[in-house]
C-alpha cells in the first residue's frame, strides 16, 4: 500500500473548516444533481459524486463523447467508482483555491478520505492558453480512524474492450478508435463478466490505495511518481493562478470559488469558455428540455469574459477575446456559438442508449440551436471587440472591416423577428433583447472607430443607433401595465407581449438607467410577475410566451442576479444585499450553482455547473462591492 500524507497547505485566508457529512439520498436510483464537484485540467473535465463515484467524463476534450455517463443513466452510462463497503455518510470540500476535490465517505469502521484531480505538468501556469494537464485522472484513498473496505469499479459504455497490459489495464473505445485509454490500481483488479474492471480491497488505518486512468497516448505508468507529488504540483499551479485574483467585496470566498468555476470551464489552448460542463440534465425531471451545453455561446462566454476581468483575470479574458475575433475574421461571419476548435456545433441528435437523468430523455449531443437566427449576436461580438481594444488589443485592417459588416448586419437585421436569448423553438418575434443587441452592436462599433482612430460612417451610424434605441423604448413599453415587454408590437399593430428575465439587462447594456423611473417601474413588473418564491425568477412564462416546447422548467439562476444588478443600481442596497446573500446561500457544499432552482423543493435542474449562474455570483458581488464602499464613503 502507498503511505503518506497529501501536502495541503492551506491559501492564505481560505476556508478550512471541516465540512459535516450527510446520508445520501437517491431518487429513482440517482444523487441529486448538487452532490457532485468537478475537477478540471483546462482541456476536458469530470464529475465526482458524493458516493464516490465518478459518473461524467468526456475524453479526450470537453465536447467529446463521454467515456462515463452515469449521471445520464445509471445502468448504461459508466461510472468509476472509488466507494466504501457499507456507506453510511459522506462530505466534500476543494483543497483551498485549487480544482483538487476531497471527498469523505464514512463506512461502518473507519472513514476513506478520497482525493481526485486531473494531474497538471509541473510548473504548470494556467494562464498560459497552451495545455497544463498530464492527460491522467488520479484517484488517492486515504483510511482514516480506522480499517475500511473498499470497492474498486471502472464500469464503460457500452463498445469498451478491455485487457491486461503490465500490470495495468488497456482500454480500447469504439467511440474513439484513436485514443489510448490506461487504467492502473495499486491494488489488484479484474474483469468481470459484464465487461466491468472490479475489486476490493481493505485498507487499514492510513494505508492508501492509488487508481488512475491516462489517456492521449500516454501509455507509461507512474512509476517513481508518487501521487502525493503529482497532487502538490496540481495544487501548486491552481494556487498560482488563484493568487492573482482581485476582489473585495460580498461574499468572498463564493466569489474565488466561481472563479476557479469558470477556469474549470475554459478551453486553455483556444480561451473558449464552455456554457456548461454536462449535457441533457434535465430542465424540468420527467421533461424533455434537456440540451448539450459543452460548447461556447457567444454571448454566454462575453458574460463571463467581463466578469473574469472585472476580477483581474485579463489574460482569459484575452484569449476569449482573441479566440472569437480571429473565428469572425476567418469566417466573415457571427455565429452563435463554437465547438472547442472554433466551427459550429454538429447537428443535433438524439442518444437512445441513454435513459437520461431519472429517466428524463431524450439525451442530446449537438445543438440545434446553433442554427437559429439570433440576432443579439452582432451585438456580443461588437461587445467582445469593444473590451478588446480596451484592454489594448489592435484590429488589424481585415478584422475592422469583418466588425463593420457585422454592424451593418445588425442594421439591415434588428427588425427580423428572431428565435431569442431563450432559443425559442417557435415562431421568431423582434425580441427587446434582441433589438438591444443590435443597438449595442452600432454604439460599439462607433466607441471602436473613435478609441481606435478608425474610419466609419459615423453620422449614418449614429443616426441608426438612435433609431434602433427610440424605437425599442417606444415599442416594447406596454403604457397599460406599465412595463417594457420582451418584443416589440409591429408597426400598425396593437398589445404586447409578455413579460421575460431579460429585460433586467437594459440598464447592464447601457440602453437605459437602471433608475430611470420606466426601468425601476419594469424591475417590479418582472419581480411580480415571474416570481418563482424566494427571491427566484422564471425567465418567462410558457402560458404567455410560447416556445414550441413541451413541458415547464425550473427558476433560472442568473435572471435573480440580474435583479440584485437593477436594485444595486436603483441605490436599493439593502434589498441587493439579501437578495445576493440568499442566491449565494443556495451554491453546493463545495460553491457550485447549476443552472436553474426546482422552487418547489430547491432541487438543482439543469446543466451543472453553469457558468451563467457563476458569472452571476461574480458580476453582481463585484457591483454591489463598489455600491457598499460608495455608501460608506458618502457617510463618513
Amino acid at each position: 500500500m502507498l503511505r503518506g500524507t497529501v501536502g495541503e497547505t492551506p491559501a492564505p485566508d481560505a476556508r478550512t473548516d471541516p465540512v459535516p457529512l450527510r446520508p445520501l439520498t437517491r431518487t429513482d436510483g440517482y444523487l441529486p444533481i448538487e452532490d457532485h464537484g468537478l475537477i478540471g485540467d483546462g482541456v476536458t473535465c469530470a464529475l465526482v459524486a458524493r458516493d464516490g463515484s465518478i459518473p461524467w467524463l468526456c475524453l479526450p476534450n470537453f465536447d467529446s463523447r463521454p467515456f462515463l455517463a452515469g449521471i445520464l443513466d445509471t445502468d448504461r452510462g459508466g461510472r468509476l467508482d472509488v466507494t466504501p463497503v457499507g456507506l453510511r455518510e459522506s462530505a466534500q470540500r476543494y483543497l483551498p483555491d485549487t480544482g483538487i476535490l476531497v471527498t469523505e465517505l464514512q463506512g461502518p469502521d473507519g472513514r476513506l478520505e478520497l482525493t481526485d484531480c486531473l494531474t497538471l505538468r509541473k510548473g504548470a501556469d494556467l494562464a498560459e492558453p497552451v495545455p497544463s494537464g498530464r492527460g491522467e485522472l488520479l484517484r488517492l484513498a486515504r483510511a482514516v480512524g480506522g480499517a475500511v473496505d473498499v470497492d474498486v469499479t471502472l464500469a464503460p459504455m457500452d463498445g469498451v474492450l478491455v485487457r491486461p497490459e503490465l500490470g495495468s489495464w488497456r482500454i480500447q473505445w469504439a467511440a474513439e478508435p484513436g485514443l489510448e485509454i490506461l487504467f492502473s490500481c495499486s491494488s489488484p483488479v479484474t474483469v468481470a463478466g459484464d465487461g466491468a474492471i472490479r475489486g476490493r480491497v481493505r485498507l487499514e488505518d492510513g494505508e492508501r490505495l492509488t487508481v488512475a486512468l491516462q489517456w492521449s497516448g500516454q501509455t507509461h505508468t507512474r512509476i517513481g511518481t508518487e501521487p502525493e507529488v503529482l497532487i502538490d504540483q496540481t495544487a501548486a499551479a491552481w494556487r498560482e493562478w488563484a493568487g492573482r485574483l482581485q476582489y473585495s467585496g460580498p461574499q468572498n470566498d463564493l466569489v474565488r470559488r466561481s472563479a476557479l468555476t469558470l477556469k474549470l470551464l475554459d478551453h486553455a489552448p483556444t480561451g473558449a469558455i464552455m456554457a456548461a460542463a454536462t449535457s441533457s440534465l434535465p430542465e424540468e425531471i420527467g421533461g424533455s428540455r434537456n440540451w448539450d451545453y459543452r460548447f461556447t455561446w457567444v454571448r454566454d462566454a462575453a458574460f463571463s469574459s467581463y466578469a473574469l476581468r472585472r476580477i483581474g483575470m485579463q489574460d482569459e479574458s484575452n484569449a476569449f477575446l482573441a479566440w472569437t475575433l480571429r473565428n469572425v475574421e476567418r469566417d466573415d461571419r457571427a455565429s452563435i456559438c463554437y465547438t472547442l476548435d472554433g466551427k459550429r456545433p454538429g447537428m443535433e441528435w438524439t442518444d437512445l442508449a441513454l435513459s437520461g437523468y431519472r429517466g428524463s430523455g431524450p439525451v442530446r449531443w449537438g445543438n440545434g440551436a446553433a442554427r437559429q437566427i439570433q440576432n443579439d449576436v452582432y451585438g456580443e461580438l461588437l461587445d467582445v471587440a469593444y473590451q478588446w481594444v480596451r484592454s489594448g488589443g489592435v484590429l488589424e485592417p481585415p478584422l475592422w472591416r469583418a466588425l463593420q459588416e457585422l454592424t451593418e448586419e445588425a442594421i439591415r437585421q434588428w427588425r427580423t423577428p428572431d428565435n431569442g436569448i431563450w432559443e425559442i423553438r417557435d415562431a421568431g418575434r423582434p425580441f427587446t433583447y434582441s433589438v438591444g443587441m443590435c443597438h449595442v452592436a452600432v454604439d460599439r462599433a462607433i466607441r471602436i472607430g473613435e478609441l481606435c482612430g478608425l474610419p466609419f460612417p459615423e453620422d449614418r451610424w449614429r443616426r441608426e443607433a438612435e433609431l434602433i434605441r427610440s424605437t425599442l423604448l417606444e415599442r416594447s413599453w406596454d403604457p397599460e401595465r406599465g412595463t417594457f415587454t420582451e418584443h416589440l408590437t409591429p408597426p400598425g399593430e396593437t398589445g404586447h407581449g409578455g413579460l421575460d428575465g431579460s429585460l433586467l439587462t437594459l440598464p447592464l447594456r447601457r440602453l437605459i438607467a437602471a433608475d430611470d423611473p420606466r426601468m425601476v417601474a419594469t424591475t417590479e413588473a418582472v419581480r411580480r410577475h415571474l416570481d418563482a418564491g424566494d427571491g427566484l425568477l422564471y425567465r418567462y412564462l410558457h402560458t404567455e410566451s410560447p416556445d414550441g416546447l413541451a413541458g415547464g422548467e425550473g427558476a433560472f439562476l442568473l435572471c435573480s442576479f440580474w435583479l440584485v444588478d437593477n436594485l444595486t443600481g436603483q441605490g436599493r442596497l439593502d434589498e441587493a444585499v439579501q437578495l445576493y446573500d440568499s442566491l449565494c446561500g443556495r451554491a453546493t457544499e463545495l460553491g457550485l450553482l447549476a443552472e436553474e432552482i426546482d422552487p418547489s423543493t430547491g432541487a438543482f435542474l439543469g446543466n451543472f455547473p453553469q457558468a451563467f449562474s457563476h458569472v452571476g455570483v461574480i458580476t453582481s458581488g463585484w457591483s454591489l462591492g463598489r455600491a457598499l464602499a460608495g455608501r460608506e464613503g458618502n457617510a463618513r
